[in-house]
């Protein structure tokens, strides 16, 4: 190629419209933190000196569908098949706050993840596992403060101290607003909400994750990789800023806070965005929040690979896919990962994908070597010049959010939706005009490719047996007693009083999900765009 024929090429841009050029050198990086040692200030090599020797990462996949029976059986085989952590999918109807009888949970009861209606449900999806020796996460937000009294009750009536009990709730509200939907109540008090389950687990579950800040639901909706990054931190300030005036202390409640991000195709961009979000944090937690705890600077994040990355065509190829990503989380220093099954374009994975999503990871666990040296990419005059200049594009971001008046503030008027749908728009483009390869969709296409595998198979009568249960709870309660609670929990929402003792009190009484979401629906209202 002559030299006017490459000078007139466009320059390859990754998906964040960073240019990457053909050759970096050591000029290249800007060196901009001084310390680069794992497991110290500000974190860009790892929050552990040691990386995975000390502690592997977690293999938490995803699970949830049918009945809390059928859930149960799926965790059991995920556990017995090497999983480390369980990872809970709920429904819709669970995540917006009806009951499974409500007219509206019509067809959608266990179709997307577990139906949890009250505490029968919450025993038979952990029956026959201990508690207190798995780590369990769920992803529920509206809902998450009543789902972790769940399963805080279960754990209490098998005799396990609930300060023993490790996991995380998502609890994450703002994204909802911002690129997700299930939400049920205004702003104010969710945020409300959420800083509740902050105090309340401070005191009775001091091991919990009370929140997973999360990027990954934006970057499905089509966010850049700075995006991700930079609007989960904006929203972890909203959180932190709630805290601190509802009368907590950073220091306090941020050892608490975890990260959940996605990770897309662009092995290195991906790697060094995670590197660059652990670098951007440990700045905003010591000079925004004058932190002095390590643990308050030091950002943990589980990872899932990317959802929206995964194709109907070839859907074989998507194990590719999902071993890319998995590989990019690992070199970015997640300490927990899920990976996604190659039929999830299609609909819930079967058991047997399901296992071979665990297998990859296991694989590059315990075959690949990328595990044994810490930060392996670190001093790729590449992924440092990457590093750098994400990090500095997501403090312009945060800047940008701050003179529009913060989180809150941005969101009412759009900003972090409209970006979104920017970026997600421009992602399409590229595509549709075939600047963007997506294999077996714009490219390398081939005939027969509509014959799909068999997605699993949700059982038609799960619906109308999850009712039933449902209905039998409420027949077989003291009624008195639980009206008296749900009384109590309204009382608590009218005024100042921390509302999740009260839903603890309802959960004891054998109320129901939806009813407790009811209740606070009466007080609070919904939230309406």
């Amino acid at each position: 190629m002559s030299d006017p024929e490459r000078a007139a090429r466009p320059p390859h841009r990754s998906t964040s419209g960073i240019e990457i050029r053909p050759v970096y050198r050591a000029r290249d990086r800007e060196a901009a933190h001084a310390n680069d040692e794992p497991g110290a200030f500000p974190f860009t090599r790892g929050i552990r000196p040691d990386g995975y020797l000390g502690r592997p990462w977690t293999m938490r996949q995803y699970a949830g569908f049918g009945s809390a029976a059928e859930t149960n059986r799926r965790f059991r085989y995920l556990l017995a098949s090497g999983q480390t952590g369980l990872s809970v999918a709920f429904d819709l109807p669970t995540q917006m706050g009806y009951d499974s009888d409500d007219p509206m949970a019509v067809g959608e009861v266990g179709r997307v993840g577990v139906p949890i209606d009250t505490i029968a449900d919450m025993e038979a999806l952990f029956d026959g596992i201990r508690l207190d020796a798995v780590s369990t996460s769920m992803t529920i937000n509206a809902t998450a403060a009543i789902l972790l009294i769940l399963y805080e009750t279960v754990a209490r009536r098998h005799g396990i101290d609930p300060s023993t009990l490790r996991g995380t709730i998502q609890n994450d509200i703002l994204k909802e607003y911002i690129a997700r939907g299930t939400y049920i109540y205004p702003p104010g008090p969710s945020m409300r909400l959420v800083t509740d389950t902050f105090a309340y687990c401070r005191a009775e579950l001091p091991a919990w994750n009370t929140i997973s800040i999360s990027g990954y639901h934006m970057r499905e909706a089509g966010a850049t990789a700075v995006q991700e990054v930079a609007f989960t931190i904006a929203d972890a300030i909203a959180y932190s800023e709630a805290a601190i005036a509802a009368g907590m202390v950073f220091d306090e409640f941020a050892p608490r806070l975890s990260f959940f991000f996605a990770a897309h195709n662009d092995l290195f961009e991906e790697a060094a965005k995670f590197r660059a979000a652990r670098a951007a944090w440990a700045l905003v937690s010591r000079d925004r929040f004058g932190a002095r705890d390590a643990r308050s600077m030091a950002m943990r994040f589980h990872v899932q690979t990317g959802g929206s990355t995964l194709t109907a065509q070839q859907p074989e190829t998507n194990v590719v896919r999902t071993t890319v990503q998995a590989l990019a989380a690992i070199l970015g220093g997640a300490q927990s990962l899920h990976t996604n099954a190659s039929d999830e374009a299609l609909g819930l994975p079967t058991p047997a994908t399901a296992r071979l999503a665990l297998r990859t990871q296991q694989v590059l666990a315990s075959e690949s070597g990328v595990s044994i040296p810490v930060d392996p990419l670190g001093g790729s005059y590449y992924v440092e010049s990457l590093s750098d200049e994400i990090e500095a594009r997501v403090h312009a971001e945060l800047a940008e959010i701050d003179r529009r008046g913060g989180t809150l503030a941005a969101l009412a008027d759009g900003y972090q939706q409209a970006a979104i749908a920017d970026a997600a728009y421009e992602a399409q483009r590229a595509i549709e005009t075939g600047e963007r390869i997506v294999v077996g969709v714009n490219a390398f296409a081939e005939d027969g490719d509509e014959q799909r595998p068999q997605a699993q198979v949700i059982d038609p009568a799960a619906e109308a047996e999850q009712v039933a249960r449902t209905r039998a709870v409420r027949a077989g309660r003291d009624a008195a007693r639980a009206d008296e609670t749900v009384a109590a929990l309204e009382a608590a929402a009218a005024g100042t009083e921390n509302v999740v003792p009260r839903i603890r009190a309802c959960v004891e009484s054998e109320v129901t999900l939806g009813e407790i979401s009811g209740a606070l629906r009466r007080v609070w209202g919904e939230y309406r765009p």
